[in-house]
């Protein structure tokens, strides 16, 4: 039997007092098996997920179109308008399994061309062209700015989000040990003063270094 996780909380002004101030980092609330990661979908999507508890099944779920994850609850809220944009009213908080997050990133290729992590374009170009063709699925990679609250980029530190295509772990569900709907929980925090604004718990995740090299991870 899967275990039953929650969300755990705490005020933004407590968080930014632990956050690393610049750099590229996975913010993430964790346990010692789990990872939460954040996606917004339309109701249909959103809706249908968090009552069966997978995307199997669910008729406007398409595997073979890019979903975006993300690990940082306030780069979520960026990107969805706090649940307020058309097809992200319904925002799912996601517990995957470490390994499986990890396998995800050990997956994972650059948007982008990365000099310090390919020796030509070519290079480059040719890894994004074998990881379409993987059996695991084709998963890519951004460092993005991280987000204020109220939407303004910050100055120095990144958020990374994974874009996720026929990962069959992910669609049928052998990676996902719960989905939460945290909707009314975004309802009730986005029109809160950054002094009363409550966000999931998110700390540095500890990557395996292997991993970190590969997907240009900062050391705190």
């Amino acid at each position: 039997m899967k275990k039953k996780l929650h969300l755990e909380t705490e005020l933004y002004n407590d968080a930014v007092k632990v956050w690393p101030s610049h750099g590229k980092h996975i913010l993430a609330q964790y346990d010692d098996d789990s990872i939460l990661v954040y996606q917004a979908y339309s109701p249909s999507i959103g809706k249908y997920a968090a009552t069966h508890q997978s995307f199997m099944g669910c008729t406007d779920f398409s595997s073979t179109r890019m979903t975006w994850i993300k690990t940082n609850f306030l780069w979520m809220m960026y990107r969805s308008g706090w649940g307020t944009k058309s097809n992200q009213e319904i925002t799912l908080g996601i517990w995957l399994k470490r390994e499986a997050f990890e396998k995800i990133l050990e997956h994972a290729v650059h948007s982008s061309f990365q000099p310090d992590q390919f020796a030509s374009k070519n290079d480059y170009n040719k890894s994004v062209a074998e990881a379409k063709k993987s059996d695991f699925g084709f998963v890519r990679l951004q460092w993005d700015p991280d987000h204020h609250p109220s939407g303004s980029p910050h100055p120095n530190r990144r958020a990374i989000q994974l874009g996720l295509k026929q990962v069959k772990s992910f669609y049928e569900g052998d990676a996902i040990v719960q989905i939460l709907d945290l909707t009314d929980f975004v309802a009730e925090n986005r029109s809160k003063s950054v002094d009363e604004l409550i966000i999931p718990k998110e700390r540095v995740y500890p990557v395996p270094e292997a991993i970190a090299k590969k997907i240009g991870l900062d050391s705190t």
